[in-house]
């Protein structure tokens, strides 16, 4: 029967955001594919209060599952959620997100039967970007950037794109590679992706399937932490695959604006001394913002999360001989045919 196998599955992760993950749910009951063709699977990861509950109350034309487990993290949550799935073709999202009516059927559209094909839909800002941090709107600055590279004819979206607030695939591939490393505390998007690339998935940029992302995150310090840990595990997952010059966190030195790479490279030489030139990068930004120079504070952003994002890879590469042999396989990997 077709509540038994839906053709698309919702996997949401959601940890503390009750308000946010209900108005998502709502925003799913208006969708114009029929609501016996999906399903939803919420999977919540620890949240302090009761989550489960209040979403089982909605009055909700699809079928909705809500798992319960431990503060296990988001890579966790996700992968129990898609193994709960039951559709042929699982849709992973963000609980902060917000969808139109045909998101779901813009989804279902790029996977016709048969195809192996893993589909980025497009990450739009919120309306009220404007009233967001300076981080969050450089962050949002970057979203667009990538969404118009890949929009340009003939660009080709690649395994390490894989981000998991817009991304849909064939569960039996997913299932396939083994699912997200969960031993990743962030980068298993980028590092999943890249398995599914090498087991054959063909990656399809999609602006049509969008959502529009929000942000709670208002915190300075949550955000340099988070481009710390980023360095971090893009370093594990470039040693768990060399050949993909894409994840090397080293690509930053060779990479970036001629200008910045001096900042960078101190972050890497001295990791201590230069916080303090982090930090007057982040002023000067910020005082730019102010002057509306967008384009200098995003350019700043980009180098104070730089700088930040290459002292985690330090941390994990455990010295200078451990950040040369990560140099060496970038120089290494740069013929390779995967970015």
């Amino acid at each position: 029967p077709a509540a038994l196998s839906p053709r698309l599955s919702v996997v949401i992760a959601t940890y503390n955001r009750l308000p946010l993950i209900t108005r998502l749910l709502q925003q799913l009951a208006g969708q114009t594919l029929p609501p016996e063709d999906f399903e939803v699977v919420v999977v919540d990861d620890g949240s302090a209060t009761d989550v489960r509950g209040p979403l089982m109350a909605l009055p909700l034309p699809y079928a909705l599952r809500v798992e319960v487990q431990q503060n296990a993290g988001a890579a966790a949550a996700r992968h129990r959620g898609v193994l709960a799935a039951k559709g042929a073709v699982v849709l992973v999202t963000d609980d902060d997100m917000q969808v139109a009516s045909d998101f779901l059927a813009r989804h279902l559209a790029h996977h016709p039967p048969g195809s192996r094909n893993v589909v980025l839909g497009r990450i739009r800002p919120d309306p009220e970007i404007s009233d967001m941090p300076l981080f969050e709107r450089w962050y949002a600055h970057l979203n667009n950037r990538m969404a118009e590279e890949l929009s340009v004819p003939g660009a080709k979206a690649r395994g390490n794109h894989l981000y998991t607030g817009n991304v849909s695939f064939p569960r039996a591939d997913y299932v396939g590679v083994g699912g997200f490393d969960k031993t990743l505390g962030q980068s298993e998007d980028v590092e999943l992706g890249v398995r599914l690339e090498k087991a054959g998935c063909a990656f399809h940029f999609a602006p049509d399937a969008y959502v529009l992302h929000g942000s709670d995150h208002v915190s300075f310090e949550k955000w340099i932490r988070r481009a710390h840990r980023y360095g971090m595990f893009d370093t594990h997952v470039s040693v768990k695959h060399p050949d993909v010059k894409g994840v090397n966190p080293w690509r930053l030195l060779f990479e970036t604006n001629l200008l910045s790479r001096p900042l960078l490279a101190t972050a890497v030489v001295a990791p201590e001394a230069s916080r303090r030139l982090t930090n007057a990068v982040v002023s000067a930004s910020q005082v730019a913002d102010k002057l509306g120079l967008k384009g200098a504070a995003f350019a700043g952003t980009s180098v104070a999360y730089g700088m930040e994002y290459l002292r985690g890879a330090r941390t994990e590469a455990g010295g200078l001989r451990g950040i040369a042999k990560g140099v060496a396989r970038y120089l290494q990997g740069r013929g390779n045919s995967q970015e």
